[in-house]
């Protein structure tokens, strides 16, 4: 069973869209820190077909699968909120499966669906698929090639 880590924000969690309409997000100090906004995490949509395709993923019996996610060191509530999000979309099934690290490079695994190469997910150890790249656009070209 091979290792695979799934980033939370950009490829399964909408944070992008969250930031850019939240009430605050042109209010100092969010203006230039607005993944500091206060309950930011909390509350994001799911990516198109994420949470079916992560669902998948989880029954499948070629991946022990986990969330690999950075939370921002000055929003120290993105760390709850990120926990209770992915329990909320998956249930028991992500039951002690979250990771939350500024060194995704250092993690140990076969595979990272990660949609920037930040936080060292260009230097993860093993395939690193790039979500929203030319190759895997979207969740259905990232099932069709580890399933």
């Amino acid at each position: 069973m091979k290792l695979l880590y799934i980033d939370l924000d950009g490829v399964v969690a909408d944070f992008v869209s969250a930031m850019n309409s939240h009430p605050s997000r042109n209010q100092p100090p969010y203006d230039l820190d607005p993944d500091t906004i206060p309950g930011l995490f909390r509350n994001l949509e799911p990516i198109k077909d994420a949470i079916a395709s992560v669902n998948k993923l989880l029954n499948s019996d070629k991946y022990e699968v986990y969330i690999l996610s950075t939370a921002p060191w000055n929003n120290p509530s993105a760390w709850t909120d990120k926990r209770l999000w992915i329990e909320e979309q998956f249930g028991d099934k992500i039951n002690r499966k979250l990771i939350l690290t500024h060194r995704k490079d250092l993690v140990k695994g076969d595979i990272l669906i990660d949609d920037r190469p930040n936080n060292g997910a260009k230097d993860f150890e093993g395939q690193w698929l790039q979500y929203g790249s030319e190759i895997y656009p979207d969740w259905n070209s990232i099932l069709k090639y580890l399933l």
